[in-house]
């Protein structure tokens, strides 16, 4: 995934806003991200890559996959979610 691939696809957020908001804002918790514009609040998936870069020390260089797989296994997350 690149810097301007959506890592939230529900609200449209990229990856570098993400980082950037990372960078600058330095939430305590994971969840706080959702202030960066909503992500992770809507159905869900994105919360474990949010959390991984979160987690990470240099989350831009945090590998996540490329935007076809991600969309691709996301659209079965939600076939599957009520």
């Amino acid at each position: 995934m690149k810097d301007d691939d959506e890592l939230c696809l529900c609200f449209h957020v990229s990856r570098r806003k993400v980082i950037q908001f990372l960078k600058t804002q330095r939430p305590k918790s994971a969840s706080q991200l959702s202030e960066c514009f909503g992500a992770g609040t809507g159905c869900g998936w994105c919360r474990p890559f949010l959390r991984r870069l979160w987690e990470s020390e240099q989350p831009e260089t945090e590998s996540l996959p490329n935007p076809e797989t991600y969309a691709t296994e996301r659209a079965a997350y939600r076939d599957k979610t009520p």
